[in-house]
């Protein structure tokens, strides 16, 4: 078998059989394909895009690069959930102590963010002593004793979709659905879950910038896992403003044990009961409809916080921060962005957002970059929040004074005030299963 031949039938638009995208699955992982002849694979493939054979086969090919992580030695059904990334998502901080409490194991595997969206192991890399690095025998006695167990991404799950992210970044070959939909599916695959719910965003702070866009990414997702034996659905939600009032790792932890704790956030808490209630649904605790009362009473009663706790103590972490957030990080240069006229909030652009974020040293432009974990955004309005000039919409915190007025630029860029009360984009779109499309 020739990688040469193989590329001549993709970009004759031709199909490739199960055989031929393991080469070039393997070829990328190990090495012995060349970059050129990978990148000609990938724009041949953005090109003349893939049927769902062809993409599971590939999927399953990437999965199989590397190391393929069991879970069986963990009783119970194990449910992952996958982000697309978003601007404020520390929803796995709040969705698995839940789901956790109902009684359904959570083994998971996260990673860090890049750009203007954050990563779930950055945030609890906030939490002081919190390791994220745990031998396999340690985290499955974690789950098994405590529910709940989230640890940094071993770096031999598929190898080749490393490899190939890495290609399309500079190849103009990032925005082709079959590409986007193997490389999210090879890891949530090799990452063992026996169901998988994936959490597709839409709007100004996602890659899918329309529902649309998303349905067809959450479709194509949903039949890879059906394909290879994984009960698998999504949901699609809003990224067009930021999730919550926190931007920003330390802030984002201590939002979400606020949650737990019993604040009322709105946005966030309907997401991540809807969230919640599908993974219960997917591991066979009833109907969505009584999923989501197992949730909101696990929220109610103090059973997920408590999750959380014993998760943070079990890992390492100071679990004295559930109780008293102030002991997270917090960045000690600070400043407020003031309202510039009277109004509505209109607009609360969540890129914009999250690149502010990032300018304060909360995110990473490149892979090497450090982190500061006390810096981010915390928004004192939201989009519809009436506001008068001179009124602070935001509070920045950075630990270098010099990173302020690009951050302010670019928040100050996301947000647009008006004389009217707008109409907010929904949270919650459409629900995506094997049996079809739901819309809300």
């Amino acid at each position: 078998m020739r990688m040469y031949d193989i590329l001549a039938k993709k970009r004759d638009g031709l199909t490739l059989a199960p055989q031929e995208l393991e080469f070039f699955a393997r070829g990328a992982a190990d090495g012995s394909i060349p970059d050129y002849q990978l990148s000609a694979m990938l724009m041949a493939i953005y090109l003349n895009g893939m049927s769902d054979e062809e993409t599971a086969a590939l999927t399953d090919a990437m999965a199989r690069s590397g190391d393929l992580v069991d879970l069986s030695p963990i009783p119970g059904v194990k449910v992952d959930k996958h982000s697309t990334g978003g601007v404020g998502d520390k929803t796995t901080l709040i969705v698995g102590p839940i789901v956790a409490a109902c009684g359904v194991p959570v083994a998971k595997m996260s990673g860090a963010g890049l750009g203007h969206t954050g990563g779930t192991i950055d945030k609890l890399c906030a939490i002081p002593g919190f390791e994220t690095q745990l031998e396999k025998e340690r985290f499955f006695e974690i789950v098994r004793t405590v529910g709940l167990a989230v640890i940094s991404q071993s770096g031999n799950i598929a190898p080749a979709d490393k490899k190939l992210y890495a290609l399309r970044d500079v190849t103009a070959t990032i925005g082709s659905l079959p590409l986007i939909a193997s490389s999210v599916m090879s890891k949530k695959i090799a990452s063992g879950a026996d169901a998988i719910l994936l959490d597709v965003k839409t709007g100004d702070g996602a890659f899918m910038k329309t529902p649309e866009e998303a349905v067809a990414l959450a479709r194509c997702m949903v039949g890879i896992g059906e394909a290879v034996g994984r009960r698998t659905a999504a949901l699609i939600t809003g990224m067009d403003r930021p999730l919550g009032y926190a931007v920003g790792n330390a802030l984002e932890v201590a939002e979400a044990i606020r949650l737990l704790g019993g604040e009322e956030i709105p946005d966030l808490r309907e997401v991540c009961l809807a969230l919640a209630a599908g993974m219960l649904h997917l591991a066979g605790k009833g109907e969505e409809a009584h999923c989501r009362l197992l949730a909101e009473q696990a929220l109610k009663s103090g059973r997920a916080l408590e999750k959380l706790r014993q998760m943070i103590a079990a890992q390492g972490g100071d679990s004295r921060v559930t109780e008293d957030p102030s002991l997270l990080p917090l960045a000690p240069v600070q400043k407020a962005l003031t309202a510039w006229q009277d109004g509505f909030v209109e607009q609360m652009a969540a890129q914009h957002c999250g690149t502010a974020s990032m300018l304060l040293g909360a995110g990473r432009a490149k892979k090497e970059d450090p982190i500061d974990y006390g810096a981010g955004i915390r928004f004192l309005k939201k989009p519809g929040d009436p506001v008068q000039k001179g009124e602070a919409l935001a509070i920045l915190y950075t630990s270098d004074a010099a990173r302020l007025p690009q951050a302010e630029e670019h928040l100050r860029a996301a947000i647009r005030l008006s004389g009217e009360a707008p109409r907010l984009a929904p949270l919650l779109y459409a629900r995506v299963t094997r049996d079809g499309v739901q819309r809300f």
